[in-house]
């Protein structure tokens, strides 16, 4: 049924890997904050994330109204820079998820567990893609409620899937830690 994608991949290009989209996810979150700067405002006090999860049409031209031609520019470069940060990320968070997975749950019930949340990751990409096009829809202009009712629910289920993994993430390297000892 769910298998993880990384499974086949040798040790050594999985630690090639992990090290690699470390670094690119650490360059990313850094560019991010940098637009991210521009972004914030009284309607937008956590920038871009405020314009994700604005939930009425008011609240996002409120958002929008309050940025500066730069502003709107450094909107546009975040949402365009994120296609590659949900590519980043979803591998990433996927990648030490299979790592945890293989050292703490093979041949355990709870190895499924760890596969569905890999594969939940694939989906919270499509989630992010289809919450970025929302947002894109509604900066260049066609300020409808659909746009924004599709941004808010993308981007709220995206942000759920992403608090499960990371719950995964911290607990299993906590039993990790405590299993070593």
């Amino acid at each position: 049924m769910f298998t993880s994608p990384f499974t086949s991949i040798s040790s050594r290009s999985e630690k090639k890997l992990t090290f690699s989209l470390l670094y690119v996810f650490i360059i990313s979150v850094i560019t991010l904050r940098y637009f991210n700067i521009y972004l914030d405002s009284a309607a937008a006090p956590y920038g871009i994330l405020s314009f994700e999860l604005a939930g009425s049409l008011d609240q996002s031209i409120e958002i929008m109204n309050s940025w500066t031609p730069l502003s709107k520019i450094f909107a546009g470069l975040s949402l365009g820079f994120d296609f590659l940060f949900l590519l980043v990320y979803t591998l990433f968070i996927s990648l030490l998820i299979h790592k945890l997975n293989v050292r703490l749950w093979v041949g355990k019930s709870f190895y499924r567990i760890g596969e569905m949340l890999i594969w939940s990751m694939f989906l919270t990409a499509a989630f992010d893609t289809i919450e970025n096009v929302s947002l894109i829809k509604l900066l260049i202009g066609n300020h409808q409620q659909f746009w924004v009712s599709i941004a808010h629910t993308f981007a709220t289920i995206k942000f759920i899937l992403i608090a499960i993994a990371l719950v995964y993430l911290i607990l299993n390297s906590v039993l990790l830690l405590l299993k070593k000892r």
